[in-house]
């Protein structure tokens, strides 16, 4: 085993010149497999896409559920398919490295619960200011032509593939940079808050409210990484957490 929750027990799996080039081209891939994704799906799916140029196939398509629904799906095979390619190359389990380890119901509560508490702040916030996060789902849902195919990405393939770049491989390959025998806890620390702040870089839909909710997610995931010593944990609490935006979203739809 490569890399505990809180510390490394042999030396790194990356360099740290590794790490820097991994955390910024993985974080490119995103919205470049995203855009890609989109030219694709927009090409086979618009009916007028051989008349229009690749800008008017991203700005049509960028607002089409369908479409949309399509790029994640193929952002999400190309980013784990890397991540996990990545981490084999450098001699290491990708099991182990990603923590693919069993989590215990009694952890798994205890998160549900701090869920929980942090969701119903937020939607007492939201209340508060007057915000309208699912704003930009009104749009995709509205177009789309499935709309189970919308559910699944958001619900299923956007938390596991999301969840194993950001806790997963970034948060692994950053915390095994900065462990400490004097302070075991440095990495994981690191680790959670520079991820967090990436995780709500790349979500460049929403607006300054929603970024700042979503580092405070971001941070309650990465808190469950550390703590089970797993990322199925984090990735249940993104499922959650969106399968219930998602179905607060349906339910006040006409």
């Amino acid at each position: 085993m490569r890399v505990s929750s809180t510390a490394v027990a042999q030396p790194p799996v990356f360099s740290r010149l590794a790490v820097v080039v991994i955390v910024i081209g993985m974080l490119l891939l995103f919205l470049f497999t995203q855009l890609l994704g989109v030219y694709i799906a927009g090409f086979a799916l618009l009916p007028e896409a051989q008349t229009l140029s690749a800008l008017d196939i991203l700005a049509r398509g960028g607002s089409d559920g369908t479409i949309v629904s399509w790029s994640v799906l193929f952002s999400a095979v190309v980013l784990s398919a890397l991540s996990i390619a990545l981490i084999r190359w450098h001699g290491a389990s990708a099991k182990d490295y990603l923590a693919l380890r069993p989590i215990t119901w009694r952890m798994t509560l205890g998160m549900l619960g701090l869920w929980l508490a942090y969701s119903l702040v937020s939607q007492a916030l939201t209340y508060v200011l007057d915000q309208d996060p699912m704003l930009f789902m009104d749009v995709l849902y509205q177009s789309v032509s499935n709309v189970w195919l919308l559910v699944v990405v958001v619900v299923i393939v956007a938390p596991i593939y999301e969840e194993l770049v950001f806790r997963g491989l970034l948060w692994s390959a950053i915390a095994e940079q900065f462990a400490s025998s004097t302070h075991p806890n440095r990495g994981a620390l690191v680790a959670s808050v520079l991820t967090s702040v990436l995780f709500a870089g790349i979500h460049l839909q929403y607006g300054w409210y929603e970024l700042g909710s979503l580092v405070v997610l971001a941070l309650l995931f990465a808190y469950a990484r550390f703590r089970s010593g797993s990322l199925l944990l984090p990735i249940i609490l993104h499922m959650v957490n969106n399968g219930v935006a998602m179905w607060q979203f349906v339910s006040q739809m006409p």
